[in-house]
């Protein structure tokens, strides 16, 4: 896991452990079940079987390998459409291109960030770029979705590209930790992502038998995944290990620390660490859509259907893998009334079918209506 190391962790900023500070209490440990996306990403679904009301601001985390491709073997998704929240990709190992239909996009290698604000609406493609299709190789990265409030669900479409080399790092007390701020603050210090929702996210890395005591914001959530290897999280020590996602209760600091044996293909425990303040509204959220009631989840598929999300540009038409078929002005979604794919197709026209189960099974997102 390369992405952004350091020669000599004690040349670092340190984060500053408060005296008297309160360890926040473990709520839950969950493990993450294993699946594919798209075209055939491996991933886990970090968040599932967590209530939705303990992930707010967030909706939706998968961790996208790790995984040695063979020649010919990487694999993204097709154009798909997205509304109503932020996608966060972050590359670990290997390289990744996306593009949408505002001109927004590039590609990101080890350690850097894709920041995409769907807003009212985008069209976006994610794919390994040729030459590693070519050649196969390493991947591995997360994709994390952030909720937006209501008043900025129907905000303009925005991009952020950002490097690996503009990522804040910081060490543990004892040097024992090198952490990694990709967006909001940790003890004075910020990353260099700009959020719409206020959110922390970093990764950590934290070697064999130390402890990292983080100071975290009181009115944040705090979520930690454990990427790879084995620790022990809050002062209880509850066991955790590859895949489990550690829901923390109320308090000052996170604590989590590293076992004293590691495997050794991945010599430390590597974390993903994040909170935010919750937005407390009504979340709908079906496939690619995160709004705020299931009518105006209903209306971002009639919305997609008309064109009205945009049009995939023309010269990369031809490139896409599975290019989404648009249905004709007026055609309706396959989900237009009942909120669920399955017994809801009368009167939907065939492109129309095709859309929306290519659009609902891009990233694994439910196909039928989620509300909390």
């Amino acid at each position: 896991m390369p992405a952004v190391t350091v020669a000599d962790i004690t040349v670092l900023p340190r984060v500053n452990e408060v005296i008297g500070a309160r360890a926040r209490s473990v709520k839950s440990i969950t493990t993450a079940p294993q699946g594919y996306e798209g075209e055939g990403f491996p991933v886990r679904r970090t968040f599932a079987g967590i209530d939705m009301a303990q992930l707010d601001p967030f909706i939706m985390m998968d961790q996208m390998g790790e995984v040695e491709y063979a020649p010919g073997e990487p694999k993204g998704t097709p154009w798909h459409p997205h509304r109503g929240f932020e996608t966060v990709t972050y590359i670990i190992d290997g390289i990744f291109d996306h593009k949408d239909n505002n001109g927004g996009g590039g590609t990101i290698s080890n350690g850097d960030t894709q920041w995409m604000t769907a807003g009212a609406g985008i069209l976006h493609i994610e794919t390994p770029p040729e030459h590693l299709v070519m050649s196969g190789g390493l991947f591995h990265g997360f994709q994390l979705w952030v909720n937006l409030p209501a008043e900025k669900k129907w905000s303009t479409p925005a991009y952020q590209d950002v490097r690996a080399k503009d990522v804040a790092l910081l060490s543990s007390t004892d040097g024992g930790a090198l952490i990694r701020v990709i967006a909001g603050e940790v003890d004075g210090h910020s990353g260099p992502g700009t959020t719409q929702t206020p959110i922390t996210l970093i990764h950590a890395t934290i070697a064999a038998g130390a402890e990292l005591r983080l100071p975290w914001r009181k009115d944040y959530n705090a979520l930690v995944y454990v990427a790879a290897g084995f620790g022990y999280v809050g002062d209880e020590h509850r066991p955790v290990h590859t895949g489990q996602t550690t829901v923390f209760g109320d308090g000052d600091t996170i604590v989590v620390r590293a076992a004293d044996q590691q495997e050794s293909r991945s010599p430390a425990l590597e974390l993903f660490i994040l909170g935010g303040a919750p937005i407390k509204e009504p979340v709908a959220w079906m496939g690619p859509f995160v709004m705020n009631t299931k009518q105006e989840v209903l209306q971002a598929f009639e919305d997609f259907q008309k064109g009205l999300l945009g049009t995939i540009p023309a010269i990369y038409k031809e490139d896409a893998k599975k290019p989404l078929t648009r249905g004709g002005e007026g055609s309706k979604p396959n989900v237009a009334t009942s909120g669920a794919t399955s017994g809801a197709t009368s009167g939907a026209t065939s492109g129309a079918k095709k859309d929306t189960a290519e659009v609902l099974n891009v990233h694994g997102a439910p196909s039928e209506m989620q509300e909390g």
